[in-house]
């Protein structure tokens, strides 16, 4: 895709992520995940998965529209997006479980080293990180044994329609050979989001197979499932 093409305006763009840590505990990540699979995270935004599990010896891709950006423009926005979050979260830390954050300053740790680490990755990796416009990826078919996919569907149902919900999905389904992993299950404002029964009878007519489990992660309240879907005949 041209970078004359939609979701450009750096304005418009989120830049905040969460560590390796984060995410193994988010999307239940085993060695045998990490070590066994080629893996997507996609949208992968500031997330510093993917420096730190290839690091570790694993084979994993950052997809974002995002990555468009010159890298350190995206490192500028995302300290001044962290910021900003932090502050909103402040005021309304009751919306939050401090357990696996204690206080805002360890969060504003937390997330300021995932994007150091993610960005460090992006100039010293630039290969792994690929600037994607979904519901279309500039992947092969079945590319990727594994895809995570972490609060983008669901967590945006006022602003992405069911429409755009079933063709991400089927797009991400496209790439992967073996099992997507989908999280959280709710809204910005923590209730079950209002596609989560709908998407289940279109991955039923789809012919695939899926589960709910409950995940070691809360942050936000009611933020602690994941949907984890698998290929038709794995």
């Amino acid at each position: 895709m041209s970078n004359t093409n939609v979701g450009l305006d750096l304005e418009r763009i989120i830049f905040i992520g969460r560590t390796f840590e984060e995410y193994r505990d988010i999307f239940n990540v085993s060695k045998e995940d990490l070590f066994d699979n080629k893996i997507l995270d996609c949208p992968s935004g500031a997330c510093s998965f993917t420096a730190i599990a290839n690091q570790l010896g694993g084979d994993v891709t950052a997809a974002d529209i995002a990555y468009y950006h010159p890298v350190e423009s995206l490192r500028e926005k995302g300290l001044q997006d962290l910021e900003h979050g932090i502050a909103n979260i402040e005021k309304v830390k009751q919306n939050y479980k401090w357990d696996y954050f204690e206080t805002a300053d360890e969060l504003h740790a937390t997330r300021s080293k995932a994007l150091l680490d993610c960005t460090n990755d992006m100039i010293a990796n630039p290969h792994r990180y690929v600037a994607a416009t979904l519901p279309q990826l500039p992947f092969a078919d079945q590319q990727f044994d594994l895809t995570l996919s972490a609060h983008f569907l669901f967590m945006y149902a006022d602003r992405l329609d069911l429409s755009f919900h079933k063709a991400t999905l089927a797009e991400l389904m496209r790439v992967t050979r073996r099992e997507i992993r989908l999280f959280p299950l709710v809204d910005q404002t923590s209730e079950r989001s209002a596609f989560v029964d709908e998407m289940l009878s279109f991955i039923r007519e789809m012919g695939w197979s899926y589960e709910i489990q409950d995940t070691s992660y809360e942050f936000q309240r009611n933020a602690n499932q994941m949907l984890v879907i698998t290929a038709a005949g794995e």
